[in-house]
């Protein structure tokens, strides 16, 4: 079984230095059989490595521990689940992972572009082929998941605990997913930057493989925080961690590229900052995988160190270095068609919105790698902690939700200023209304500011759904819920990414609750002992210790009531697995009490049963996981196919039926 793994990986590389020389020959000698080798040579190297990963998933299903990667991630004790998901539990299975996700992307990419765009596609074959190059080299010869060990042992050494948890079985496929679909929009771009077709073919080529991207990061993301926060015990849900940081960096600048691009589609404009992005967003995802291998900066995520840290900065500096280069070769290609005709205009809302990003992006690049320009310079590692990140980035999340509710009314070229004011008026008034109602039942003015920027924004969907029902209506009779949905089916583009900043407002509105208003007690108690927080009185009930065939879970069971009505019982719950005895993990015990989530910690035990906990009241933390839920549901519109236009037979000459109308 190993020697079919490993022989498919290295046959893919062969084949994929291969299809990079073949496309470039091809495409420079116009020759096309060798282009249409080289896009072969893209399925081919898709399927070897399928074959790889089968035979990998293979081994872990069937218990071979002489495979050294199996023997390390899994053992006979741990659930079906856990089993499936410890294939990429490991530097080798996700560096398989990567590989297989690029591949049958760059696949169905390929085959779908090779007509249309037939210029570009030998080069976006050789791009992604040179990617798949990099991943099979190091996985054939520097982390193979096939090496095997000299005798076969009985039982293996099981998942790292942390990774023991359902969090983690949809967090790391999401999130390495999210990096390996940049693969595509940039071999696209190094497609248009090496042939010089830098107008409007690429980007419409890349346009929805970029939105592919965005949205899988960015669901790996939203399962990141909820993994980190019923498993690491902050108490919250995004500690600002360096390995969440760089994660967010990609989809930060495809965020502001998303956005932009519609501009250079409908004016022509921010060529060379497209472009950027686009490099930007897939040098990010190498810089995370880095980030997380090399273990230069302290992380939560400490368990995937391993050697192949300075393989993927090497690969970073080589993949900079190039599109840096040819981005400065064909400037004169990229500049804009027009200029800015007015402050006031769409156009300038667009760029506004991409400093927003690409602002907050650089503050959070700059914070994750402070530590280690401070040792660079003084020797001495330096951090920032999570209120840099909330001074920096608060004041940008606040003015890009104003501007989330400001953009969608403002024309293209110029705005006229009076329209603008009286379009702005009701949701004007609705977030004004609603930040002083927050600011007397709340207290808090920054609180009651940043509601009312949401709401606000908020407003304007209403709004911008409202409009086009009643045009819809005047012109086909619609109910106005049917006109509704057939808004968003008609034009998913645009509805379906209304529905993502209606997705982002709700999540704001969970991120200032918990921010604000989160409430945090400690307290060490004894069996039937309580403490307060809050409405709540939480009383400790007693210490379990549960033993199981994984190993053993130590248990503080703790009641919960609410002005004096029992509302329910959490456990909160250490870890202790066979083979990691030294590393415990955590489960926290959390229960939703209408908008609250009434979070315990279980920190430390005595024999006698003596407990430390911490209680915290989380409020409005629920509405961020209904806003990831709204955030799928966006995208899912966003990339749904628009309904093509219906065809007729013509039954009678045109001219005739035109003199006939008029």
């Amino acid at each position: 079984m190993a020697q079919l793994g490993s022989g498919a990986l290295v046959v893919a590389l062969a084949l994929a230095v291969y299809g990079i020389v073949a496309g470039v020959l091809g495409a420079r000698r116009r020759i096309p059989e060798l282009v249409e080798s080289s896009i072969r040579a893209v399925w081919g190297v898709t399927a070897l490595i399928l074959v790889a990963v089968v035979t990998l998933l293979t081994a872990f299903l069937t218990h071979d521990f002489r495979l050294e990667y199996v023997f390390g991630r899994s053992s006979r004790d741990m659930p079906i689940y856990y089993v499936a998901a410890a294939f990429y539990g490991g530097q080798e299975g996700s560096l398989l992972y990567w590989a297989m996700i690029a591949g049958v992307l760059s696949s169905l990419a390929v085959y779908l572009h090779r007509k249309r765009d037939r210029a570009l596609i030998p080069y976006v074959a050789a791009t992604v082929l040179s990617v798949q190059t990099f991943l099979l080299f190091m996985l054939t010869f520097i982390a193979s998941p096939f090496t095997l060990l000299p005798m076969r042992p009985a039982d293996g050494q099981g998942l790292n605990p942390l990774l023991r948890d359902p969090g983690m079985i949809l967090h790391p496929p999401f999130l390495l997913g999210g990096y390996a679909s940049f693969t595509v929009p940039f071999g696209f771009a190094m497609a248009a930057m090496i042939t010089g077709r830098l107008g409007d073919d690429w980007i419409r080529a890349i346009r929805r493989w970029s939105l592919v991207a965005w949205g899988i990061l960015g669901v790996g993301l939203l399962f990141g925080a909820w993994w980190a926060y019923h498993v690491l015990g902050w108490g919250g849900y995004w500690g600002w961690d360096p390995v969440e940081n760089v994660a967010l960096l990609p989809w930060l600048t495809a965020t502001a590229f998303i956005h932009s691009v519609i501009v250079q589609e409908r004016r022509g404009m921010l060529k060379v900052w497209n472009m950027a992005l686009i490099v930007a967003s897939f040098a990010l995802s190498i810089f995370g995988t880095f980030t997380v291998r090399s273990g230069l900066i302290s992380s939560v995520h400490s368990f995937a160190i391993s050697p192949i840290g300075p393989w993927f900065l090497g690969y970073l500096a080589v993949v900079v270095l190039v599109s840096v280069g040819l981005l400065i070769y064909r400037l004169p290609g990229l500049q804009s068609d027009r200029a800015i005709e007015s402050v006031v205009s769409r156009e300038s809302g667009f760029l506004l919105n991409n400093l927003l990003f690409t602002a907050m992006a650089f503050a959070t690049f700059w914070g994750t790698v402070f530590p280690l320009v401070t040792e660079l310079i003084r020797e001495t590692k330096l951090t920032v902690g999570p209120p840099f990140y909330r001074q920096v980035n608060g004041p940008l999340l606040f003015a890009m939700m104003l501007l989330m509710g400001v953009g969608p009314l403002l024309a293209w070229r110029r705005s006229n200023t009076g329209l603008l004011l009286r379009n702005l008026l009701w949701p004007g008034v609705a977030g004004i209304a609603s930040g002083i109602v927050m600011a007397v039942v709340l207290g808090h003015i920054l609180a009651a500011a940043s509601v009312a920027v949401t709401v606000f924004a908020v407003g304007t969907i209403v709004l911008e759904y409202v409009r086009g029902a009643r045009v819809r209506r005047r012109t086909t009779r619609e109910s106005y819920p049917l006109a509704v949905a057939m808004l968003v089916r008609k034009n998913g583009r645009r509805y379906g990414g209304y529905i993502v900043h209606l997705a982002v407002a709700i999540m704001a509105i969970g991120i200032i609750g918990s921010t604000f208003f989160q409430v945090e007690r400690q307290y060490t108690l004894q069996p039937g002992q309580s403490g307060t927080i809050g409405p709540y009185t939480l009383t400790y009930q007693r210490l379990d210790n549960r033993v199981n065939a994984q190993g053993q879970a130590v248990v503080a069971v703790v009641d919960i009531a609410k002005n004096g009505e029992p509302r329910g019982t959490v456990e909160s719950k250490r870890f202790f697995y066979r083979n990691y005895e030294d590393q415990p993990t955590a489960q926290m015990g959390i229960k939703t009490i209408g908008i609250d989530d009434v979070y315990v910690v279980l920190d430390q035990w005595d024999e006698n049963g003596t407990a430390s906990l911490r209680f915290y009241i989380n409020p409005m933390v629920s509405w961020i996981w209904v806003g990831g839920a709204v955030y799928v549901l966006g995208m899912v519109t966003v990339l749904w196919p628009a309904p093509q236009p219906a065809r007729r037979p013509v039954t009678r000459p045109v001219r005739e039926a035109a003199l006939s109308e008029a």
